[in-house]
């Protein structure tokens, strides 16, 4: 049953559907992840990781509502649940406990790398399909390679 009906085609729909639901988690699972590390962050630049980690955060719950509305204006529910975002996330796990501030910024340069290599595959997929939601996910993946940057960056 449709609740919302989309503009797109049946088989553009699907393509969109999962492109939108995969950056749904891994967005979801990417603010977790640096949440995380925020809180357990140690070191000389605690303070200067810790405020970038929030940063991210931030990037990552804002662009993770605007896809679930964009799902959701397209008549796919949005599944924001854990043990959706546990099974479908590019992000591997993380370890628990203190966080040297140099693992903190190995962390989330991986995880930044993994994401934005979805998203690039999901700016593809979805340019025939949607480009309204492909531009969505230009602008998203450009805000996380900004991050990667900057994250990288503290290592050097």
């Amino acid at each position: 049953m449709y609740v919302v009906k989309s503009p797109l085609s049946d088989a553009d729909l699907r393509t969109v559907a999962d492109a939108l639901q995969g950056a749904l988690v891994d967005l979801i699972d990417l603010s977790l992840v640096a949440k995380q590390v925020h809180w357990n962050v140690v070191g000389p630049r605690f303070r200067s990781v810790h405020l970038q980690l929030d940063e991210v955060v931030d990037v990552a719950r804002l662009h993770s509502d605007t896809v679930a509305e964009r799902a959701s204006a397209l008549g796919v529910p949005p599944d924001g649940r854990a043990a959706s975002v546990a099974a479908g996330s590019g992000i591997g796990n993380v370890a628990d406990g203190w966080v040297k501030d140099t693992d903190a910024v190995g962390t989330l340069v991986a995880a930044l790398g993994a994401v934005i290599t979805r998203m690039r595959e999901r700016v593809a997929v979805t340019g025939d399909a949607d480009p309204v939601s492909q531009d969505i996910f230009i602008g998203i993946t450009a805000e996380l390679e900004k991050h990667h940057w900057m994250f990288q960056a503290e290592n050097v």
